[in-house]
């Protein structure tokens, strides 16, 4: 029944993805506990993706699903924003501790026609750690056209056609849907993005398992990137903008657009991280475990551990010593233009965060 809940905290179950790409670099470098064995290549820390939606592990909420609760009270977990019946962000932890394949995802428009979907998936990239000389392949070169970029997929001879961009830890890149992209090895990200799944790639392998794929599917596979492919996007990494909050606090804006906008804060011992907030937000913690406070509860949240902040709560505090993640849906101007440009950055440096800027 559609009712307002009383809304707290929330600790959502995160599917776990073994990947062939993956390593274990969230549990010894991050710090992650609770992982399976073996390879680890992505926790999803919020989801509301088909088949693999999250639900509430502790509280009164506990085993509700995050569909359940848009259906029930979406004013009160996103505000005024506009939404579906899905929770509209998709957040991972991400241990490119080898090559992910070379992909894509569709854009709006292209999931609607092509794959049935309602949306597509844009994402961007913000990078915890990499190794020196760690590079990123991020679009294609002005002028490469379908033909050439499939003989070069086909030929595994990437570098010949896209992008391949310095990476390192403290960056972000905003990856407009229909990009062709892949990062690694020895990189770990935290990636927020669109609420899908889909994709399309060009290896000759599962990504699931590392198993061939014959010749006829691989093509097949190229052939429907193609279809999906939008050459003109060329993204860059950006280290994002600074605000000071108070003493020892400080706010970074990491990118934003339509669809999400990321931020990191840290903070001293001297003051806590205190946000204001109209819509839900999805808090990760990049740094040592903290201590979270929001409505009426009081809690430690742990290395690379995540809570769902629903609207309705307005407020939270971390005491710090902190490094944490904000990721949530904007209002471009309220949220990130107004106190970007108050705080003295320039028209071009916010653009650069996005789309829509």
């Amino acid at each position: 029944m559609a009712g307002p809940v009383h809304w707290y905290p929330l600790p959502l179950t995160t599917p776990v993805k073994q990947h062939v790409f993956g390593g274990r670099a969230l549990a010894d470098r991050l710090g992650r506990s609770g992982l399976p064995s073996g390879p680890v290549a992505e926790t999803w820390e919020v989801s509301d993706v088909d088949g693999e939606g999250a639900a509430v592990t502790g509280g009164p909420l506990r085993g509700r699903t995050l569909r359940e609760l848009m259906a029930q009270d979406p004013g009160g977990l996103l505000g005024d924003r506009p939404h579906g019946p899905r929770f509209p962000v998709l957040t991972k932890f991400i241990d490119g501790s080898r090559p992910l394949p070379v992909h894509l995802h569709a854009d709006d428009e292209t999931a609607r026609r092509l794959e049935g979907e309602p949306n597509g998936k844009t994402e961007a990239w913000h990078v915890l750690d990499a190794a020196p000389g760690a590079t990123a392949l991020v679009g294609v070169w002005p002028g490469v056209g379908r033909e050439r970029l499939r003989r070069a997929l086909l030929a595994q001879n990437f570098d010949a056609v896209m992008r391949r961009l310095p990476v390192r830890a403290g960056q972000t890149v905003y990856v407009p849907g229909g990009t062709l992209h892949s990062f690694g090895p020895d990189t770990l990200v935290y990636e927020i993005e669109q609420t899908s799944d889909i994709q399309q790639h060009a290896m000759p392998w599962r990504m699931e398992d590392g198993a061939p794929l014959g010749e006829r599917e691989r093509e097949a596979n190229i052939a429907r990137l193609l279809d999906e492919w939008r050459p003109g996007p060329r993204p860059e990494f950006q280290p994002g903008l600074s605000v000071t909050v108070d003493d020892a606090v400080v706010r970074t804006v990491l990118c934003a657009g339509p669809y999400f906008a990321l931020e990191r804060w840290t903070a001293g011992t001297a003051a806590p991280v205190s946000r204001r907030f109209s819509t839900a937000q999805v808090l990760s913690n990049a740094g040592a475990p903290v201590t979270v406070t929001s409505g009426d509860r009081t809690g430690r949240l742990g290395r690379a551990r995540t809570l769902l902040l629903p609207a309705a709560l307005g407020q939270v505090r971390v005491d710090g010593p902190a490094d944490v993640l904000f990721g949530f849906l904007p209002d471009l101007e309220a949220d990130i233009r107004a106190p970007l440009t108050a705080a003295g950055h320039g028209p071009a440096a916010i653009a650069a965060l996005g789309e829509g800027l």
